[in-house]
């Protein structure tokens, strides 16, 4: 067992959890539960779940459990509840008793209610333009969330966002790269196809580019797609078939 002085902090958890987590949606279902157990009061674990916008949409989401997770999507399927004005506004929303709250309309209160629940305390985290994201706990006890707890909750959510928005960047550097490998990919088939069009008909790299491009617009199909095909048939055929330029069909074959 590990000295007082020497425990983890909450900081080095989350950095344990980032570590650790298969992805960045897997990490935010570790943070959801990992809230849910720092947040809890008289023994047992909140519900938790944790919204994260990007360009004004939820894209990424993590919950502590079935029902967190339930509940948080009867938001979504609404546009509009705690978590999502929390997340946009970057502003704390509570609910002391959704039996008196009406700001989004009766049905969002009485769906989260059908699971038993009562009160809602929304916090947004602090990720200084990487995203905007909000924290979300339940409770089945109306008036759950007194000023001792959203004190808690205010601390809890300022002491995680750094780790979190650390996250957010690499989620997104990783989403980045991932678009940037996919465009080479891309690139390089397109590239390889040029070439065999110039093998093909002896022409210069521009010609060979514009019957690519001409294909691509004749067929209605995408220019990567259209090197892709013209490739295929390169390989399989083992050797060079000519690639047929629109207009000009006699004595070439259209590599298909």
């Amino acid at each position: 067992m590990l000295p007082a002085d020497s425990a983890p902090t909450t900081i080095d958890q989350i950095q344990n959890l980032i570590l650790e987590s298969a992805d960045f949606e897997d990490f935010l279902n570790e943070l959801a539960r990992f809230s849910a157990h720092q947040m809890a009061g008289d023994g047992d674990d909140a519900l938790c779940g944790i919204t994260l916008l990007r360009e004004r949409k939820a894209v990424t989401v993590g919950w502590s459990s079935d029902v967190a997770r339930e509940v948080d999507e009867i938001q979504y399927s609404l546009a509009q509840g705690p978590c999502l004005t929390a997340a946009e506004e970057e502003r704390e929303v509570h609910v002391p008793d959704l039996l008196e709250e009406d700001r989004w309309g009766p049905d969002y209160a009485n769906a989260v209610v059908s699971f038993g629940l009562r009160s809602v305390l929304s916090l947004p985290f602090d990720l200084e333009g990487e995203a905007k994201a909000a924290l979300n706990l339940y409770s089945e006890a109306p008036y759950k969330f007194d000023e001792r707890a959203a004190e808690r909750a205010r601390g809890y959510t300022r002491e995680v966002s750094q780790a979190l928005r650390l996250a957010v960047r690499f989620a997104l550097h990783a989403d980045s790269a991932k678009n940037l490998r996919a465009a080479m990919e891309s690139r390089t088939i397109i590239d390889i196809a040029v070439g065999v069009v110039m093998a093909q008909s002896r022409c210069s790299q521009e010609d060979a580019v514009r019957i690519l491009t001409d294909a691509s617009s004749n067929r209605n199909v995408k220019l990567r797609d259209i090197a892709k095909s013209l490739v295929d048939s390169v390989d399989a055929a083992g050797a060079l078939t000519h690639f047929e330029e629109p207009g000009h069909g006699h004595g070439h074959n259209r590599a298909s």
